[in-house]
């Protein structure tokens, strides 16, 4: 079984079938979902589905370009969202200066108080770090210790390094399989694969060869082949070894 560690099932892109993926998924071996919240009303709806479908759990949280709009009403609805029995962590969160949708102090101060909620709830977090690696890995120190995995991992080698030695676990994306990410499938090379998750964040990140339509989880399976040649590790051990991190860090059934 895999497990696509990070999804966004409750967007719109899936309104018109979202059924038919989920059983595409769970034909082509995708035996669980994390559904991942970037805002409030996903959050909830994150929930929404975790209750509608047996395999969906969900993560409550609000991405850094809505950090803006985050507040002492946002920090006490995620903490009721997560109260939820089928919710495994918080986040998505953390710090994107790629984009810079929200100003960076708005965005460090949605981090901490997502930070604090997750260690109050004894929750994983969901960090999201994108050309930040320095206030990240300077934030999540200071909240030491703490579960976490950093998700789509994009960075040098240097950030994996300290990532592993804070104990995190490091989520990739199909967004090793493309032609120009030679030094991301250098740092999955590097990465233990007992810190080690697999991911879609769908409907974004299609692999090679499906870019320019939308991604969603049965595209995990494929993934889990190329993490495969990449490791020279025979496929049945990466699937097996990914889901054990994934059950283990989010405390699956």
């Amino acid at each position: 079984m895999l497990i696509d560690t990070h999804c966004h099932l409750d967007f719109k892109d899936f309104d018109a079938d979202r059924p038919q993926v989920i059983q595409r998924a769970l034909k082509a071996g995708v035996g669980q979902f994390i559904d991942i919240g970037a805002t409030l009303d996903s959050s909830a709806e994150a929930c929404a589905l975790a209750d509608k479908y047996q395999e969906v759990y969900a993560s409550v949280g609000l991405h850094p370009h809505d950090a803006d709009t985050f507040d002492q009403q946002s920090q006490e609805k995620l903490r009721q969202l997560a109260s939820g029995k089928k919710v495994v962590a918080i986040g998505e969160t953390g710090l994107d200066y790629y984009r810079n949708l929200s100003a960076k102090e708005s965005q460090k101060q949605a981090f901490l108080k997502q930070i604090d909620l997750a260690k109050d709830l004894n929750l994983p977090l969901v960090i999201h770090c994108r050309q930040a690696e320095e206030d990240t890995l300077k934030i999540l120190k200071s909240a030491l210790p703490l579960r976490a995995v950093i998700h789509c991992f994009s960075g040098e080698r240097g950030f994996l390094e300290e990532c592993l030695l804070c104990g995190f676990f490091i989520s990739y994306t199909c967004n090793i399989t493309y032609k120009n990410s030679s030094s991301l499938r250098q740092m999955v090379e590097l990465t233990p694969l007992d810190r080690m998750m697999l991911e879609t964040d769908s409907p974004y990140l299609s692999p090679d060869g499906f870019r320019g339509k939308r991604n969603e989880p049965a595209q995990i399976k494929l993934l889990a082949e190329v993490v495969s040649r990449i490791k020279g590790v025979d496929f049945e051990t990466i699937a097996s070894e990914t889901t054990r991190n994934a059950k283990g860090f989010f405390k699956l059934a």
